[in-house]
């Protein structure tokens, strides 16, 4: 094969279809990945913040949580079945619907998106690492950290917060970057010590004081008016926002489930989703509760219940459980960066130039973009509203899903040309008009203004909650319309 045919081929060995001898993961390793995709920060503080601040009943908080799972669950397997088929990641099963080069630079959005998220979560991660290299410090003495080496800042960051962000950068790209068998190590430690972690804590505000701690969980459990007919709408709500909160993970679910064994396994695994979010559930309300209980907050004010739980152990007054916290808090956070940002986003760059990229290369792009967000999140970014243009870029991912899901089910009946998914030649199956399949992109960019109005559209941010299943929606409607023969 000559140098010229080479450069442009579409072959790389980390797009190809998996080995069969890899293909090892099974329900438990989904059951750690949902986990995972659960415990973080934000996770927990969203959870606490349904049960405790807004005034709804509990039950159509922990209904309208079970409703957005199982609607999770659902989509999950739609887009992880084709993966775990062909052994193919989301961004190249992608090219069946929209063309090798609408696939190449739509499939580039995602991973922009997840190269941004992961710059910010790696600059809160650093927070974390930051609070232990300060507790380190005072412990040895206590005056150190009012030296004026420590109390010079520059962007906003002073030499402690510079050295927290090398050293999650640096933490990741060694740990993110080794391969697939390595991160599925990961997932799975980080889920059991996390969890670990978390009935450590549980146990620990539970044993603070039995009585009052049991009462403060069982307080908020409210059955009486649950039947009521106007809480289908908050319901809704609930649910709405429990599957908004997971859907960055289901676009991107095909670039783990192309390891499963089989689709038994694939679909048990998914249904674990449920069993992770009643296990969470249950430990992140009764800690908030507890440690409000005990922390003596007014009942009546619940603005003022700490959901985070950084602020939590910041009011503990205990430096062991804050150090212990801290470390539980870095895993978590570590491991959600690398199944909802790292992974999706190595495809995808590795996609957009796959004769040159491998996981090493694209892992260096994704870290030095990551430190550069981390760098500037604080002083430049956060001020000059750059999510709302991301959330705009995110509203891509539902007509993204609707369009690649009917595609395989209803007009390709779930088969695949694996070689001309792999090929540049005119006449491949998907290479269609020059690259780009018209239908297709004509279909996505439809249900991306139908998803994107409920950002920008002040009558529709209601909708927002539910703009991923919009964009899918009316993208899925009209791709069918268009494609069907």
């Amino acid at each position: 094969m000559s140098q010229q045919k080479t450069k442009k081929t579409l072959i790389n060995w980390d797009l190809v279809t998996v080995n069969p001898n890899n293909k090892n993961w099974d329900w438990k390793d989904l059951f750690c990945f949902w986990g995972v995709s659960i415990q973080s920060v934000i996770g927990f503080s969203l959870i606490g913040s349904l049960y405790v601040v807004y005034n709804l009943n509990s039950f159509v908080i922990f209904f309208g949580t079970i409703l957005g799972a199982i609607v999770v669950y659902f989509f999950s397997n739609l887009v992880g079945k084709p993966s775990q088929k062909f052994g193919l990641p989301f961004v190249v099963l992608l090219r069946s619907s929209l063309g090798i080069k609408g696939a190449k630079y739509f499939g580039l959005v995602r991973g922009l998106v997840g190269i941004f998220m992961f710059g910010i979560q790696t600059y809160f991660l650093s927070k974390a690492f930051g609070y232990l290299i300060r507790i380190g410090l005072f412990s040895i003495d206590s005056t150190l950290l009012d030296k004026e080496i420590f109390l010079t800042f520059f962007l906003g960051l002073n030499i402690i917060d510079w050295l927290s962000i090398v050293v999650s950068i640096v933490l990741q790209f060694v740990l993110f970057s080794v391969g697939m068998n390595f991160n599925k190590k990961i997932i799975k430690w980080s889920a059991i010590l996390v969890y670990f972690g978390i009935l450590v804590f549980f146990l620990a505000v539970l044993l603070t004081d039995v009585k009052s701690t049991a009462r403060s969980f069982v307080d908020i459990l409210d059955l009486g008016n649950f039947l009521q007919t106007d809480n289908l709408v908050p319901l809704i709500t609930v649910a709405g926002t429990m599957f908004a909160y997971f859907s960055i993970v289901i676009l991107s679910f095909g670039d783990f489930s192309r390891y499963v064994k089989d689709e038994k396994q694939l679909k048990l695994g998914n249904l674990s989703l449920i069993l992770n979010l009643i296990v969470f559930s249950f430990l992140a309300v009764f800690i908030i509760t507890g440690v409000d209980s005990f922390l003596n907050n007014d009942p009546q004010n619940l603005s003022k219940i700490f959901t985070n739980p950084t602020d939590m152990i910041g009011k503990l007054n205990n430096l062991l459980i804050t150090i212990i916290a801290l470390i539980f808090i870095i895993i978590a956070s570590i491991s959600t960066n690398l199944i909802a940002n790292f992974i999706p986003s190595q495809y995808s760059i590795i996609n957009f130039i796959p004769s040159s990229l491998s996981l090493k290369s694209s892992s260096v792009i994704i870290s030095l973009s990551g430190i550069t967000i981390a760098i500037f999140w604080l002083t430049v970014l956060s001020q000059i509203g750059i999510l709302s243009i991301i959330d705009t870029f995110g509203a891509f991912f539902g007509p993204l899903f609707g369009v690649m899901v009917v595609d395989f089910y209803f007009i390709k009946k779930g088969s695949l040309i694996n070689k001309d998914i792999h090929s540049l030649e005119a006449n491949g199956a998907y290479f269609f008009s020059g690259g780009w399949h018209i239908k297709g992109i004509y279909s996505l960019i439809l249900g991306f203004i139908f998803s994107a109005s409920t950002i920008w559209n002040s009558s529709l941010v209601f909708l927002q909650p539910y703009a991923w299943i919009i964009g899918a929606f009316v993208g899925a409607v009209i791709y069918y319309l268009l494609a069907k023969e």
